[in-house]
Formats: C-alpha cells, sequence, structure tokens
C-alpha cells in the first residue's frame, strides 16, 4: 500500500512537472510596412500563469538561411528555450527575419522592412498581447549570425526600446568579401546581400551604413549593455575581433568572448545561457526580474 501511494505521489509530481513547464505560442503578426504577416513562437515561463506581475522579453533572433522556429527545433537540446525561460523567469520571442531580410530596412527592396517590423511592430504586438515590462529596461536582444548581426544593429540604432543586447557568431560586416569563405561560397552567397543592398561595387556606402563593424562610435554613445562572442573556428571571426578592437579603441564597454567551436548550433546552445545570465545580471540592476 505504502509503494502505492509513493507511486501515485511520484505520477503526479511527474505530471506535474509536465503539464506546468515552459509554454510555447505560436503568433501571428502582421507587417503594414511590408503587407504581410509573419509568424513568432513566444516561450512563456511556467510562473507567468499565476503571476501577475509584467515579465522581462528577450528577443532571440535566427540566422540568415533560417527561420522564427530554428531556436525550438535546431538546438541539439530541445528544451533549451524552455529551461532558461524557466531559470531566469523570462518571456523569450523568436520572430521572423525571412531567410536574408538582414533586419533592416532595404534602401531598394519595399518588401523588406525588417528594422521597422522588428522594433515596432513586433515590439507593439508583443505588449499588447502579452503582460511584459513596456520599457527598455524589461527588454533585451540578441541572437546567432545575421541574428547576431541584427541584435545589434537595432539596439544600436533604437537604445529606447533595449537595455542590453548581445550577439553569437555575428555577420558584422554585411561585406562578405570580409568573411573567411571560398570564393566559390562568396560568390553563391552574395546576390543575396545585393538583393536589399544593391551591388558592392556600386553601393559601398550602404553595406558600411548597414554594418554593425562601422557603429562603434553609436554604440558607445548608447547606454545599451553589450555582450559579443565568436567561435574561433567561425567564419566570421574577422569582423567580430574588428568590432571588438574598435569598441577597446573607442573605450565602449563590453563582454567579448571568443572560445573554441565554428558556425554551429552545438556552440550556440552553449553560447546562449552564458547571455542570458548576462542580461539577468542587467535586468536585475534595473528592477526588472522576477523573484
Amino acid at each position: 500500500m505504502k509503494f502505492v501511494q509513493i507511486l501515485f505521489v511520484a505520477c503526479l509530481l511527474g505530471f506535474s512537472n509536465f503539464s506546468f513547464g515552459a509554454k510555447v505560442d505560436s503568433l501571428d503578426i502582421p507587417s503594414a510596412a511590408m503587407g504581410k504577416t509573419y509568424k513568432a513562437a513566444v516561450v512563456l515561463p511556467s510562473s507567468y500563469a499565476n503571476s501577475k506581475q509584467p515579465y522581462p522579453v528577450l528577443y532571440l533572433l535566427h540566422g540568415g538561411g533560417g527561420q522564427f522556429s530554428d531556436w525550438l527545433s535546431k538546438t541539439p537540446d530541445k528544451m533549451l528555450l524552455h529551461k532558461l525561460a524557466d531559470q531566469y523567469n523570462l518571456i523569450i520571442v523568436t520572430p521572423e527575419g525571412e531567410r536574408l531580410g538582414g533586419y533592416l530596412d532595404s534602401p531598394i527592396q519595399k518588401d523588406n522592412k525588417f528594422e521597422t517590423y522588428i522594433t515596432q511592430e513586433v515590439v507593439e504586438k508583443i505588449d499588447k498581447t502579452y503582460r511584459t515590462i513596456r520599457d527598455r529596461k524589461g527588454r533585451v536582444i540578441t541572437g546567432l549570425s545575421m541574428g547576431g548581426h541584427g541584435a545589434l544593429f537595432l539596439s544600436g540604432r533604437h537604445p529606447e526600446l533595449y537595455c542590453a543586447a548581445g550577439s553569437m557568431s555575428g555577420a558584422l560586416d554585411l561585406n562578405v568579401d570580409t568573411w573567411k569563405l571560398d570564393p566559390e561560397t562568396i560568390k553563391r552567397i552574395s546576390p543575396g546581400f545585393e538583393r536589399i543592398l544593391g551591388p558592392k561595387g556600386a553601393t559601398p556606402d550602404q553595406y558600411a551604413a548597414h554594418s554593425v563593424v562601422y557603429m562603434a562610435e553609436k554604440l558607445k554613445t548608447n547606454d545599451v549593455r553589450l555582450i559579443i562572442d565568436c567561435g574561433v573556428d567561425d567564419f566570421l571571426i574577422e569582423p567580430n575581433r574588428e568590432l571588438h578592437r574598435r569598441l577597446v579603441y573607442n573605450k565602449t564597454p563590453h563582454d567579448y568572448i571568443e572560445r573554441p567551436g565554428g558556425h554551429t548550433w552545438d556552440y550556440w546552445e552553449n553560447s546562449l545561457p552564458y547571455h542570458v545570465l548576462f542580461f539577468h545580471k542587467v535586468l536585475k540592476a534595473n528592477g526588472s526580474v522576477i523573484p
């Protein structure tokens, strides 16, 4: 009889953990700027349902060849975001950026307005739909590869929205000639950037204006805490090192990390918890964490 009671309690505990863990919503977010509707995933910590407090939000951006669901489907640990949301009582939003939208407003493609989409339309939809801290003191952003560039680019241009930003393996210079890739690969991916910024030779100013590596002075003037990391075997290591050098030179506070690894989901799964811990410390200093 005692064994049956213990088994019953164990089943209840297991059911409780299964039922009340972090929850994932799929949200349609229309874009008036682009005349389209995109999806986003929203990870709500288990504490959200039983709380009346507003929650801090992490915007987590995907890479250039991906989509909004990547952070939930491609990490080796498919519960990574669930665990982080629960551990830090944090809402995590993974919005759509298309396969190579650059998280920027293209000067030549009117249907590519992802700066407007992420910073205005997505933030507004999330704040209206969920119980969030509707202030920069409770809002952070990071991402991988193109999403790392996007996070630093958007936070650099909109410091009123975010208190901290990060980049994992960021494509911090949109001129692919600075990447460690073979000529054939560069030739294959260049048209994607030319679609949104024009031919490199004809519009070099557009590439510079939209590349984070040239935003060091802008980043210095913003009160946005920064964390940047990249694997030493990553083909994007040189643009990351160049931005780091520029930030050191102009005395912009930031955390910069190089560790073994390449442009892989194993690397990003290892990297993300460091970013979230960094953000948690910033949010705590702002009085924006849920106990």
